[in-house]
C-alpha cells in the first residue's frame, strides 16, 4: 500500500478532520481493513512484538444448523 506523504499546512483543523473522514469514505472497504492492519502491525512492531511470529491461541469451530436460515 502506498502513501501520499504530502505536507499541508493546516489551518482549520475541523476542516482537516472531514476531509480526512471524506477521504477514508471514498476508500473502498478492503483498501480501509488493509489500512488498520498496517496501522496495527507498526503499533505492535513498535512495542517489539511481531505478530507473525506469534502462534496462534484461538481454536475455530464451525457448527452446522439445520434449520437456520441466512438473512
Amino acid at each position: 500500500m502506498s502513501i501520499d506523504k504530502t505536507i499541508r499546512r493546516v489551518t482549520d483543523f475541523k476542516a482537516q478532520r472531514m476531509e480526512t473522514y471524506r477521504y477514508w469514505r471514498s476508500r473502498p472497504c478492503a483498501e480501509r481493513m488493509a489500512a488498520v492492519e498496517e496501522i496495527v502491525r507498526s503499533a505492535y512492531l513498535s512495542k517489539g512484538i511481531d505478530l507473525d511470529q506469534l502462534p496462534s491461541d484461538k481454536t475455530l469451530v464451525r457448527v452446522e444448523r439445520p434449520n437456520w436460515k441466512a438473512l
